[in-house]
């Protein structure tokens, strides 16, 4: 196959016989001298047979961050070999650079670097690398079939972790949870909570919390300190149906979700609680058991990672069938879904008196900060203005009258913006962990 150069040869050339009396011979003459030119080309460049991909790198990244992976590429024939190289990823990649250059000698190893900025979670993959033999005057080059490049192609897949902004607020929460749980403890006895400690009684104890047969053993007033359960169940349902696709800001309302539960499962696990992970729309997308321990934390990650937005209706009966298969000991349920009035009266409220009665629910539901801010009229409005902001105040009446009828169910509900969602959500886990509710 011929190159640009070979075209730019041509152009180059042809132009001068025009101007002769009878151009037609000098114009052959012309085309067969670059033709053969090019034919001289392609024999002289090298093999493409000998030539060896590996690649090595990163499997993993977070999104929003980088990774670099290294191509290697190897000659093992006889001759030198001028490759032009293009190494393809799908665009949600962002791969780069795409093209190189480089010219291997006999028995010469190059290794090529492609640093990685995923805009989206979830696994990205290699496509393809395409090779190209030039010829040493660059007016042609030899490639294979594009099957012989799948086949040569070393597979590689960078799997992106969904973007944890929550993270920042991690150290704060697990503070908190320190006091609840280890550095203080609570005071009182309150219904679920373990026997931790006697100790000497300061002013400010409940008095419900002295034990008077260790008072009179002591000679001292001694109160009991209890310490919140663990080993508890914690199941974080992630809504992937068609609701999870609107955009709040800049990304969809599934990644505010995913951002909330991480948090949620790393002070779950930090507490000494076991964390389930179930994500559903039609059928059930990812499950995973059992994520008690740190060490299976990143299981529950990269099932996170795979989740994608399906354009169906939820079906939370399959959440029932799940949740009431079970045994029937009581365990903290969090549905991260859309607090919108079809979805939560077809789907959700049937269900949810049979689910509260047996588990301690929690509904939690982004909130576009869009229509707070349409809600609320300008000083110098016009009528423009006036119609959205009625329509905006009618969307957030229907989500309060939402939020009252999960309430009256027997669900606690956490609506926030998407900058205080995932924290609003960590705090009514603390919040229960410190009561013993859960």
């Amino acid at each position: 196959m011929v190159t640009r150069r070979f075209a730019l040869l041509l152009a180059l050339g042809l132009p001068a016989p025009v101007l002769l009396p009878s151009p037609w011979p000098a114009l052959a003459a012309v085309a067969g001298f670059a033709l053969a030119l090019a034919l001289l080309d392609v024999a002289v460049a090298g093999a493409l047979t000998g030539l060896r991909l590996d690649r090595a790198g990163e499997h993993t990244v977070w999104l929003g961050g980088t990774a670099t992976v290294r191509l290697t590429v190897a000659n093992t024939g006889g001759r030198t070999v001028r490759v032009r190289l293009r190494d393809s990823w799908v665009p949600s990649a962002g791969a780069g650079p795409l093209f190189h250059r480089l010219t291997l000698p006999a028995g010469d190893v190059q290794t090529l670097v492609t640093t990685l900025t995923p805009t989206r979670h979830g696994d990205r993959p290699a496509v393809r690398v395409t090779v190209r033999s030039m010829g040493p005057l660059g007016l042609a080059y030899r490639q294979r079939p594009q099957g012989w490049n799948d086949r040569c192609t070393p597979p590689w897949t960078l799997r992106v972790l969904p973007r944890f902004p929550s993270r920042r607020i991690l150290p704060e929460k697990l503070a908190r949870l320190r006091v609840v749980d280890g550095s203080a403890v609570t005071r009182g006895r309150g219904h679920g909570t373990e026997f931790d400690t006697l100790r000497e009684y300061v002013i400010g104890d409940d008095v419900r919390s002295i034990d008077w047969r260790a008072s009179a053993r002591a000679h001292d007033v001694v109160v009991r300190t209890w310490r919140p359960e663990r080993d508890r169940r914690v199941f974080c349902v992630v809504d992937t149906g068609r609701t999870s696709a609107v955009r709040i800001g800049d990304a969809p309302r599934l990644d505010g979700c995913i951002d909330a539960a991480l948090l949620l499962s790393v002070l779950a696990t930090r507490a000494g609680d076991r964390v389930d992970l179930l994500a559903l729309d039609t059928a059930v997308r990812a499950r995973v058991e059992g994520a008690g321990h740190r060490a299976k934390l990143g299981r529950l990650i990269n099932a996170m990672a795979s989740l994608q937005p399906a354009l169906a209706e939820t079906d939370f009966t399959l959440l029932g069938h799940e949740m009431l298969r079970r045994d029937r000991k009581r365990a903290l349920l969090v549905i991260f879904t859309a607090l919108d009035t079809a979805p939560m009266i077809a789907g959700l409220l049937p269900i949810l008196p049979r689910l509260a009665a047996r588990h301690k629910v929690v509904v939690a539901g982004v909130r576009d900060p869009v229509v707070t801010r349409l809600a609320e009229l300008p000083a110098d409005a016009r009528a423009g203005d006036v119609h959205q902001a009625a329509a905006a105040h009618r969307v957030l009446a229907e989500r309060d009258r939402v939020r009252d009828v999960l309430a009256h169910c027997g669900a606690t509900v956490v609506d926030a913006d998407a900058g205080d969602f995932a924290g609003r959500v960590a705090d009514v886990y603390l919040l229960l962990k410190a009561s013993g509710r859960l």
